[in-house]
């Protein structure tokens, strides 16, 4: 039924609460690759970048870019083994920008069956000010997903 589920993680031990979900679905279901994502935003260059610097302008972006990227896919390596130790074949990937955006283009482009996720359970002026990925991407792709909510969720709050 599912041969490829993605799962978003943005670094914090909340959005790792999806993973003894996302064992169990991927052991019973027998799917054949568990990718994890992670989408950080991108990195701030200034661009009063000095002539007399030794690198050039573009080796200077280059540079920071991927030094970023590093940064953005070191935390994903601990989750990719912690799944792989479970038995499951599992990839990790990272990329820049909007994080609904990014994680609904990268499910397209994919061919990814499930999406599991956490939500965060915002509410109210918290959920209006910070937004809601969960929300921006169940209501932008048509991939099935699972919602796992945070522990500790309140009802109705």
């Amino acid at each position: 039924m599912y041969d490829r589920i993605l799962v978003p993680l943005d670094g914090s031990k909340l959005a790792e609460c999806v993973l003894p979900h996302v064992e169990k679905i991927a052991k019973d279901c027998k799917v054949k690759e568990v990718i994890l994502l992670r989408v950080c935003e991108s990195p701030s260059i200034l661009s009063d970048y000095p002539a007399s610097m030794p690198l050039s302008w573009e080796e200077h972006v280059d540079q920071i870019t991927t030094h970023a990227q590093q940064q953005c896919s070191l935390y994903l390596g601990n989750a990719e083994k912690q799944l792989r130790d479970l038995g499951l074949n599992v990839r990790s990937d990272s990329r820049f920008g909007n994080a609904a955006d990014e994680i609904v283009d990268y499910a397209a482009k994919n061919e990814v069956d499930l999406i599991i996720m956490a939500s965060h359970g915002r509410s109210g002026l918290t959920r209006w000010a910070y937004g809601s990925v969960a929300d921006k991407v169940f209501r932008s792709t048509c991939t099935p997903i699972l919602m796992v909510r945070a522990p500790g969720c309140v009802p109705g709050i």
